[in-house]
């Protein structure tokens, strides 16, 4: 949900640098210390008593509402707020109708994604991979999720730095490493659940730095209503653009419609999100999880906007300084902070805290999940002999080695130019994993058709995927045997799916019963 920043080089420091006072670096260091507070104090509850099952899954125990406000900071980075303001103020309102996708984006995990993954009880969303083709499709797919997501990481790690090296002139490697050692420990020691409560913290920071530009820049417009109606007279305030030209920068086609996509990439597969999902206590908290997302990501999508038009609306009224006007698109936002809360004391604090905030919810997530998928699909079904407290000792080590790597990846990202040159690479390597999978489903297919194997209901994918999706009542009518134990470990699955017609017909064989 980036929109891209600029990250060649770092900006020179603005040139009142004592607008950031003592007061804004007691904000700043205040959020990074109970940031630390809360993973520490989940870390110490029980210590030594832990199991990997509540390092990674939060012991499956999570209620709705923080499940949900960390679903919704999981991907607001600071990229992303530092973005779509930028967006606005260059390109006017057409970004806002993105938000017509959030409907079915996430509409279609709660009913199609949630109930297969929490019904089947995995931890790893490449689990289903094997289930549904086999042990080599869920490697390349962990793979591929670990690659992009490490070169993501380098860049929200890397932007907020940048950002406080911009206006404060604070070392900007210091910052670096001061987040992400701070955010590595907190996860690798307190776990999902740790993870979880941080993002609630730090979700309500990203609220109030982003309302208190927008409160204070527009009462110095004079109010909203001027806001509004300074970016109506420049043609800032877009209509709906129905042009099918896909060279258009944005139409109401690519943003409602293929903003579908992307939602889906984010809140059905992406295993951060999944892993969120999986740990609610149960299956009804896990959709109402996903339901309360919808109003939050509104909300958060206005007040960028907000943002962008605030900004527009002040620049129209207070000239730009000379090196406001020769600094890159995507530095305005941070320019126009500084400029707008220079005498405020502990303004300009909050915002660069929102920032930071924005980065500690996405590589934090991204440090857990990583551990997550290594642990459950690249050492555990090669070494299944793993004690439990050996299992929880490795994957605290894996999220806080992933926090090392990402700190080299920012560096490399701070070579690389613009970040969404990073993206673009991991975008590239999750499509070309797609459609091999995709064209592999349909060989593998054509060659069952051709040649189906015998039949074996006690380890075919119907049976695996029947049980997942029939209520347990009609279920129970059909085998009158014990009920087997609840396990964490996959189910023996064929090596050739069965063929669509026969899951088809037995479904609604089983459905009339």
């Amino acid at each position: 949900m980036s929109v891209g920043v600029t990250t060649s080089a770092p900006l020179p420091p603005t040139s009142d640098t004592s607008a950031f006072s003592l007061v804004d670096y007691v904000v700043f260091v205040l959020l990074l210390v109970l940031s630390l507070a809360i993973g520490l104090y989940h870390a110490c509850r029980g210590w030594g008593q832990h199991t990997t099952g509540q390092l990674l899954m939060a012991d499956r125990k999570m209620s709705c509402l923080p499940v949900a406000l960390s679903l919704l900071a999981t991907f607001q980075s600071a990229v992303a707020i530092l973005g779509v303001p930028s967006e606005i103020y260059r390109f006017g309102t057409q970004y806002w109708f993105l938000g017509c996708s959030y409907f079915l984006g996430l509409l279609i995990p709660a009913h199609i994604f949630i109930p297969i993954f929490y019904r089947l009880h995995l931890t790893s969303a490449y689990e289903y991979l094997e289930l549904r083709f086999n042990k080599t499709v869920r490697v390349c797919g962990t793979v591929t999720f670990i690659f992009q997501m490490v070169i993501y990481m380098g860049v929200v790690l890397y932007a907020p730095s940048l950002a406080l090296n911009a206006v404060t002139g604070f070392d900007l490697w210091l910052s670096v490493l001061t987040l992400g050692i701070v955010c590595a420990i907190y996860t690798a020691l307190g776990g999902l659940k740790a993870v979880i409560w941080t993002d609630v913290f730090q979700t309500l920071v990203m609220f109030l730095g982003q309302l208190a530009v927008i409160i204070v820049g527009s009462a110095k417009v004079g109010g909203l209503g001027h806001v509004w109606d300074l970016a109506s007279q420049h043609g800032r305030i877009s209509g709906i653009e129905l042009d099918p030209d896909p060279f258009v920068r944005h139409t109401f086609w690519t943003l409602a419609f293929g903003g579908v996509f992307m939602m889906l990439s984010l809140y059905g597969v992406n295993q951060a999100q999944v892993q969120r999902y999986l740990s609610s206590r149960t299956e009804k908290a896990a959709v109402l999880s996903c339901y309360a997302v919808f109003p939050c990501q509104q909300v958060v999508l206005c007040m960028g906007c907000l943002i962008g038009l605030v900004m527009f609306a002040y620049y129209q009224i207070h000239p730009m300084s000379i090196q406001q006007s020769q600094a890159a698109p995507d530095q305005f936002v941070l320019y126009f902070v500084m400029d707008l809360l220079k005498d405020l004391p502990g303004l300009p604090g909050l915002f660069v805290a929102c920032l930071f905030s924005g980065s500690l919810s996405t590589i934090s997530s991204a440090f857990n999940s990583l551990a997550t998928v290594t642990m459950e699909d690249l050492i555990r079904p090669w070494f299944p002999e793993f004690s439990e407290v050996r299992a929880t000792m490795l994957s605290r080590i894996l999220a806080f080695g992933y926090g090392l790597l990402c700190l080299g990846m920012a560096y490399i990202s701070s070579q690389m130019g613009p970040v969404l040159q990073g993206a673009i690479v991991g975008l590239l390597a999750g499509l070309v994993m797609a459609f091999w999978i995709g064209i592999g489903s349909l060989v593998s297919s054509t060659r069952a058709s051709v040649a189906p194997a015998p039949w074996n209901e006690s380890s075919n994918l119907t049976t695996v995927t029947l049980t997942t999706l029939m209520p347990p009542a009609t279920l129970s009518r059909g085998n009158a045997g014990p009920d087997p134990e609840p396990s964490d470990h996959l189910p023996s699955v064929a090596k050739t799916p069965c063929p669509p017609a026969r899951v088809l017909s037995e479904a609604t064989s089983l459905q009339k019963l």
